[in-house]
C-alpha cells in the first residue's frame, strides 16, 4: 500500500458492504466483516507484504486464491464465525477492491 493512503476501518466496510451487494451485507455485522478484513492483515504480515493489490496478472490471481484459501482455513480453524464460502470471497474481493481505491485517490 502507499504509504501515505490512509486505511479507515469504517470506511473499508462501508466500501465491501457496497461491493458484496445487499444480500451478503444483510448477513453479516460490522464485526464480523472487520473480523475477516483482520484475517487478510495477518496473511499480509505472515507473507512479510502488507501490500496486494486486487488480481491483474497471474502472479496476483494465484496470489488472490491463496489469500481466499487463507482466509477461508483461518475462519474454519477458531471457529469464531461460520462464513458461506462465497460470502468470504465477495468480502475478502471487496477489501482489496477498497485498497485499490485508496492508491488510486493517493495517484490522483
Amino acid at each position: 500500500m502507499a504509504d501515505n493512503m490512509q486505511y479507515d476501518e469504517d470506511l473499508a466496510i462501508k466500501y465491501i458492504r457496497n461491493y458484496v451487494g445487499e444480500e451478503i451485507s444483510a448477513q453479516w455485522s460490522d464485526d464480523e466483516i472487520l473480523y475477516v478484513t483482520d484475517i487478510i492483515w495477518d496473511y499480509y504480515e505472515r507473507n512479510g507484504n502488507l501490500r496486494f493489490s486486487p488480481a491483474v496478472t497471474e502472479e496476483e490471481l494465484t496470489g488472490l486464491d491463496k489469500l481466499v484459501a487463507f482466509v477461508k482455513k483461518e475462519l474454519k480453524n477458531d471457529k469464531y464465525l461460520v462464513m458461506d464460502p462465497k460470502d468470504v470471497d465477495m468480502i475478502v474481493k471487496g477489501e482489496l477492491a477498497y485498497e485499490e481505491s485508496l492508491e488510486d485517490v493517493d495517484e490522483d
